[in-house]
């Protein structure tokens, strides 16, 4: 087809904004899928989308479309997901479209994401489409939404389109826009092949399925490429696009999207973001990197693991649950940590991202810890909790704004190491669900942080070893050691559960001694009896408590998770 009737674009918008049934309403007008077919949320493939009613995975699928101008358009969508936590998913998108749909809650109004997703799109050089869905609702307020995207994202919102995705009002509108407004894909289908990586995942029949989009050139089955990130070079076996379902054609020309699978085993092979070329004429696009990291680690207390890198608690969760459903594994989560920069007395500069790897108080001349920038959306009712929970996590205002009468955004420089743990679940529960939140990365500040280990009976457990500001430590090492008295069972000995700093402990508490009662056979006589059967005992004790060992339960490292919710 002539690019001139290619159209990609992305559909952008906060969680639970309706991009999933916008999709849906578009593939059903298209007539792409049957009305035998159609289902809520089709393109959200896995359980875990369907169940938490979110996207997770980056998809994309072609369209065909006549239009009221009477002629057939391919409409390639790519559909991204909301939160926080995906914004990489999202960017990744982004760069193969040339224009967004930027779908915005009636009754809500510009929300954190809303407004994150909108800058990623401009920094693209995307066309943006306003469109502002759930008129239907009794609580919707158009007026006010357009007043806020044009107040806070800062776009014309005059000729914003209204649609309910979900019973259809609206929505042929939406693609006539994507036709009359998104610009053509440029490219030549005769230059060198370049392409871009922006999705992956294993099939166990087909190997490694790739989504990509061709920028310059042409992917043919049979061809060489190389893969430019790590120099590996594959025969393409075929190429297909998803409508959405697969279906295999010869090729791929400059503009479109479409996937290929190329007798490729390992799925860390393709890099997300990575170029792909032609063999004999390699030519770089740009490259990324991935999102979930992992290395190997052994601890002394859990034995041997990975150490893990993730977006953000939703991240992790979504990790978690995929690997305990697709791969019956049984996990074990210890607390999340931050990456901190530690300037050495030497002048040596060193990155430590787990405790056990801290180094003595000696040798550190200062430490310094990653700070977000957060942008915080909310009614006005809820500021005065959200500001409390802000300054109790150590963060720095940088500016308090109304986008609309009762809208309010806040910006804060937020320490990483307070968010990881339960900002985000505590700034829903302040403001009852309504405020929204966005972050991303703005430096390092230097702050006194130290190591706060957890010695059971005498010895530190290094999977419960936390680093924490001195301020906090003693309210964080106090309560850490009174959930460990708690998970901890009782043992025939008495057993210390201390929080120390290094070689000072800040904090004890004592697992009391399960004690049979020796006296039970003595009926009177003399105290110098029951006092030798005591003093036995006592020495018996003393004697497990030199050779007995502590079992700590899972939910002891669990417990590191949860401790910051009461401080």
């Amino acid at each position: 087809m002539d690019s001139a009737y290619l159209r990609n674009f992305a559909i952008i918008a906060h969680i639970d904004h309706g991009k999933s049934t916008l999709a849906d309403r578009l593939l059903e007008l298209t007539g792409s899928l049957s009305a035998r077919e159609m289902q809520a949320q089709v393109l959200d493939t896995m359980d875990l989308e369907r169940e938490r009613g979110i996207t997770i995975k980056a998809h994309a699928v072609r369209m065909m479309y006549t239009a009221r101008d009477d002629q057939t358009y391919q409409l390639n969508l790519i559909d991204t997901p909301g939160h926080v936590d995906f914004s990489y998913e999202v960017s990744r998108s982004l760069a193969s479209c040339e224009g967004a749909l930027l779908v915005v809650d009636a009754s809500q109004g510009v929300e954190a994401q809303t407004l994150a997703n909108s800058y990623l799109a401009i920094n693209h050089g995307l066309e943006i489409i306003p469109v502002i869905n759930k008129i239907d609702l009794p609580s919707a307020d158009i007026a006010r939404t357009k007043e806020m995207i044009e107040g806070a994202v800062g776009l014309d919102a005059s000729n914003a389109i209204l649609i309910s995705a979900k019973t259809g009002q609206g929505v042929p509108d939406v693609l006539e826009a994507i036709v009359k407004r998104v610009p053509p894909p440029k490219g030549n289908p005769e230059n060198q092949l370049q392409a871009l990586i922006f999705d992956s995942w294993f099939d166990p029949y087909r190997g490694v399925i790739v989504l990509t989009r061709v920028f310059q050139g042409t992917l043919r089955r049979s061809q060489k490429i190389r893969l430019m990130s790590n120099g590996l070079v594959f025969e393409v076996e075929t190429v297909g696009v998803l409508t959405p379902k697969p279906v295999e054609i010869d090729e791929l020309r400059a503009g479109e999207v479409g996937f290929f699978m190329a007798n490729m085993k390992n799925v860390g092979d393709t890099k997300i973001g990575d170029t792909i070329t032609d063999d004999s004429n390699p030519e770089k696009l740009r490259l990324n990197d991935s999102s979930f990291f992992f290395e190997p680690e052994s601890s002394v207390a859990l034995g041997f693991g990975f150490r893990c890198g993730f977006l953000g608690l939703l991240h992790m969760e979504i990790i978690q649950e995929r690997l305990e459903r697709e791969f019956g594994l049984d996990l074990i989560t210890t607390a999340p940590g931050v990456r901190y920069k530690i300037t050495k007395t030497d002048g040596e500069v060193v990155a430590v991202d787990n405790p056990s790897k801290w180094l003595p108080q000696s040798e550190i001349a200062k430490v310094e810890e990653p700070v977000i920038l957060a942008t915080i959306l909310t009614n006005e009712e809820y500021v005065g909790g959200i500001l409390k929970l802000v300054e109790e996590k150590r963060g720095k205002q940088k500016s308090f704004e109304y986008v609309s009468s009762s809208r309010v955004m806040l910006q804060y420089e937020l320490p990483l190491n307070e968010i990881v743990l339960d900002f985000y679940d505590r700034l829903k529960s302040v403001s009852r669900g309504y405020a929204s939140l966005d972050y991303h990365l703005a430096g390092y500040w230097e702050s006194p942080m130290v190591k706060l280990d957890i010695l059971v009976a005498g010895d530190p457990v290094d999977a419960l070893s936390i680093i924490v500001h001195r301020d906090f430590a003693y309210e964080r090492g106090r309560a850490l050691a009174a959930k460990m008295k708690e998970l901890i069972p009782r043992q025939m000995f008495e057993v210390a559960i201390q929080a120390s700093i290094g070689a000072k402990v800040i904090a004890r508490e004592t697992v009391p001694a399960m004690r049979k009662n020796v006296l039970a056979k003595c009926y009177g006589g003399d105290i110098t009896r029951k006092r030798k059967l005591l003093e036995k005992q006592k020495e018996g004790k003393k004697r497990m408590k030199r050779i007995g060992r502590v079992d700590i339960p899972q939910e002891a490292f669990l417990a590191v998770l949860k401790v910051g919710e009461g401080t």
